[in-house]
């Protein structure tokens, strides 16, 4: 079995490869061309910049993933779990300590590990383009709050989670579910009021009439927004966003500054108004419970799993903690997802698709969303050349260049109306 699960693993992580190498190639073969309806907003020299930029992010994203990949086969399959779960057992003595400890480690571990890839990603790659203008100060205090949030909330979840199994052994699996569930719900309320401000200054709209426009759209919509904010992008990356944050009577528009530089009212508004697609077609809503019930899915299924008592042998162990376990399960669980990717990111392209036909509707105006997304495009070097299996694979948005076809057939059809 334990060949079995890792020649399915190597499979996994080859098609994975495949597809990259796919992408590459045929970005390599066809990124000198300009896409029909881009003309006017990429230029030669901004797809060759657009080509480059990607090819040095794929490589950069490749030799990590080697890397992780290799020391997840040492891990996993050399016999390091298994003497790093012997150790473990040794330092708390408590089931709820152990299990704390086992995967504090572990996220530290990984951390540590990410760190030169960030750190050449964001002040080698980024800065060769033209995209960083976070500074050293920055970063550390970046990284230093983020962990120290992610390990308060990995200590809170996991305690948690080890609590109530060892509360309640026989049902233990609907609780952890009830709590996570419950758990995400409060951190999407006060995320935008707790932990968003320790990263960035936000702030009322400062281009004038802005915020007039926006409200007016929302109003023909029926749709209450706490507050329309800019955030300040800029001091970090000159990339461009905008995003609805919170849930209820706290969700609130934030714009990056970025974005409200690069773009017209007009087109800000159309960007807005396929978010606010996501809310009012309930994209959002049935998202979460889709996620909810695959989650209790999880559980049920991780409860009666950890019953089996061959599922160390899977990979070679005599034996294995509960927390052990849980990375077994986490391993096979993803080898198993791997083949539904491709219908998850055709779920969320369709309902792209709708939210961009929303806002078409709503604002009356496809040009300008179609000029919004040009704009993105070229601001950001997105790549405007992915292998059509790679993009219906892995896209969670419809490729740019599709999208900007759909909506200028939407304007033509509209003016011969």
């Amino acid at each position: 079995m334990t060949l079995a699960l890792f020649i399915t693993y190597l499979l996994t992580v080859a098609a994975g490869y495949v597809l990259s190498t796919l992408n590459i190639r045929h970005l390599r073969r066809y990124g000198n061309s300009v896409p029909a309806g881009f003309e006017g907003a990429i230029d030669p020299e901004t797809l060759a910049k657009t080509t480059a930029y990607t090819l040095e992010k794929n490589r950069l994203g490749m030799v990590e993933s080697i890397l992780d990949n290799l020391l997840l086969i040492m891990f996993l399959f050399g016999g390091l779990l298994g003497v790093y779960d012997h150790w473990i057992t040794t330092l708390s003595g408590s089931f709820i300590g152990d299990g704390v400890i086992f995967f504090l480690i572990l996220s530290f571990a990984q951390t540590i590990l990410g760190i030169p890839f960030s750190l050449y990603d964001t002040f080698k790659l980024e800065n060769r383009y033209g995209f960083n203008t976070t500074t050293p100060k920055l970063w550390i205090s970046d990284f230093i709050k983020s962990q120290a949030i992610g390990i308060l909330l990995l200590v809170l979840l996991t305690a948690a989670a080890f609590w109530l199994i060892q509360w309640s052994p026989s049902h233990w699996w609907i609780w952890v579910w009830s709590f996570m569930a419950v758990f995400s719900l409060f951190m999407m309320f006060i995320s935008p009021y707790v932990i968003e401000p320790l990263f960035n200054k936000f702030e009322p709209i400062s281009e004038e009439g802005l915020e007039d426009e926006i409200r007016a759209m929302m109003g023909k919509v029926g749709l209450k927004v706490g507050r329309v904010m800019q955030m300040d992008a800029s001091r970090r990356s000159k990339h461009s966003n905008a995003y609805f944050t919170g849930i209820g009577a706290v969700k609130r528009i934030v714009l990056f500054d970025t974005l409200i530089k690069q773009m017209s009212k007009t087109e800000i508004v159309a960007v807005l108004a396929h978010e606010i697609g996501h809310w009012k077609l309930r994209h959002i809503l049935k998202r979460i419970v889709v996620m909810e019930l695959m989650m209790l899915g999880a559980a049920w299924l991780a409860f009666e799993a950890l019953k089996w008592p061959a599922l160390p042998g899977l990979l070679g162990m005599g034996g294995a903690s509960y927390p052990a376990k849980f990375i077994i399960l986490g391993f096979i669980g993803s080898l198993l997802s791997f083949p539904m990717t491709p219908l998850s990111a055709w779920l969320s392209r369709r309902n792209e698709y709708a939210a961009d036909n929303f806002a078409c509707e709503i604002t009356g105006e496809p040009e300008a969303l179609a000029s919004s997304l040009t704009k993105l495009s070229a601001e950001n070097l997105a790549n405007l050349h992915p292998h059509p299996f790679y993009a219906r694979f892995y896209y969670s948005h419809p490729p740019m260049v599709e999208r900007v076809r759909k909506l200028r057939e939407w304007s033509l059809l509209k003016r011969a109306a």
